[in-house]
């Protein structure tokens, strides 16, 4: 996590492997990817037909491959939609380029080698104290800005400096091992798991402001935050009840710290009892292959179906332009030029955060280009990676719950990105 001059811009070492494996594996990553997408609906028929008794002793592969029905369908969806675009068989639809395309040979091969490592080395992150440290140095600045565990700062960090999908992926597993509550972990999968700087670079290049970068991401971070500090007062993210994944046998005490200890010194002390209980190079190899796999076969088939439903009803249909509507009065009001043009990129980045600058990028003004790639980037809730990783976690929120919250971060980010940007053009 530790951020890297590299190629003249900053990242992390996980972007940088994940780089690496990408270009080495180029030519084979949408076939290794039908092919864990395949495998996975086949293990998942497997056991629902025969029930097997292996199930019943390793828990591990009986939340892998013993699903829900919906869960179940969004993996048949998945398997179907990635060799219909492997193989480009049936309605061009479902595997040109803006829709099955898009996700199977540029998003899965990106998804599939920052899985591989962010699986691997989280529990690096997760066994050794360096959360129940900074838990406990960090609380009094996050519970009362953002309602949340001081730990919660390391997910926030891992997805501004790394890539949403890590923050996502640390999330679920703080929450499953029941450090965060329905409430926090929903709070956290999606105010703070945003795209990397790499990637922002890439956006306000695409709406052909790439030397503006450094105010769009002041811009784009300030919005963030005042969103992160709003959304988890109101519905729905307010109404997740406190209540936990598992309980703990003893609960986490980063919150209360005893007498004659400061937050520095008590967070040393959790941190290093954390570590004492580490089992091993074994263990710590185990742990990153489970966590490797539920990504992989967990998330992929989510984000296959889910991904390319939506990419099609946003390439194919009206329905987001409709959508878009009822945004003109309120961009005319922002005295935002090229309202009309503008309210289209409102809510399609939905279905993917990259379509707004893609659409955006054909309207003169600059002031709007600004606007409408900085809303993308804090709206930060779209289906083709972070709604579709959300869904396919562990993390208690719903696809409807996911629109309303995406409206939500728009309607708080809006005014506050336009204000800036009038000061800027």
């Amino acid at each position: 996590m530790v951020p890297l001059s590299y190629n003249g811009s900053f990242t992390i070492p996980i972007a940088i492997l994940s780089g690496w494996v990408q270009s080495w594996l180029a030519d084979y990553l949408p076939l290794i990817m039908v092919i864990i997408i395949s495998i996975t609906l086949l293990g998942t028929i497997l056991v629902k037909i025969t029930h097997p008794e292996v199930l019943k002793r390793n828990r591990f592969l009986k939340s892998l491959l013993d699903v829900s029905p919906l869960l179940f369908v969004a993996r048949l969806l998945g398997s179907i939609f990635a060799i219909l675009t492997y193989f480009q068989w049936g309605p061009e639809m479902i595997w040109s380029e803006n829709t099955g395309g898009l996700l199977l040979n540029d998003l899965l091969p990106v998804l599939f080698s920052v899985f591989l490592f962010a699986g691997m080395f989280l529990p690096l992150l997760l066994n050794f104290g360096l959360l129940e440290l900074f838990g406990t140095i960090l609380t009094k600045v996050m519970r009362p800005v953002f309602k949340l565990p001081g730990r919660s700062s390391i997910d926030c960090i891992a997805s501004w400096l790394g890539d949403g999908t890590i923050g996502v992926l640390l999330t679920s597993k703080q929450y499953e091992e029941g450090f965060y509550t329905k409430r926090e972990a929903a709070i956290i999968g999606t105010s703070f798991s945003v795209v990397s700087i790499t990637f922002s670079l890439v956006v306000i290049s695409q709406v052909g402001l790439g030397h503006m970068f450094v105010p769009f991401y002041l811009t784009i971070t300030f919005a963030g935050l005042v969103a992160a500090f709003i959304a988890p007062r109101i519905p729905p993210l307010s109404r997740k009840p406190d209540t936990y994944y598992v309980e703990k046998s003893s609960e986490y005490k980063e919150d209360k710290i005893p007498e004659g200890h400061n937050p520095l010194s008590w967070g040393y002390v959790q941190a290093i009892d954390k570590a004492r209980h580490n089992r091993g190079f074994v263990d710590f190899l185990i742990s990153g292959v489970k966590n490797v796999l539920d990504m992989w076969m967990g998330v992929a088939p989510i984000v296959m179906s889910l991904g390319t439903v939506t990419l099609i009803l946003a390439e194919y249909t009206p329905i987001f332009q409709w959508l878009g509507l009822p945004f003109i009065p309120i961009l005319e009001l922002l005295q935002i030029p090229e309202a009309k043009a503008a309210s289209e990129t409102m809510v399609v980045g939905f279905a993917d955060m990259f379509l707004p600058s893609v659409i955006g990028a054909s309207i003169t003004s600059e002031m709007t280009r600004f606007i409408i790639a900085s809303v993308s980037v804090t709206q930060l809730i779209y289906m083709s990676e972070v709604g579709g990783l959300l869904l396919g976690s562990k993390i208690p929120v719903s696809f409807w719950e996911l629109f309303v919250i995406f409206i939500q971060r728009t309607l708080i980010t809006l005014p506050i990105i336009t204000l800036i940007a009038h000061f800027l053009f």
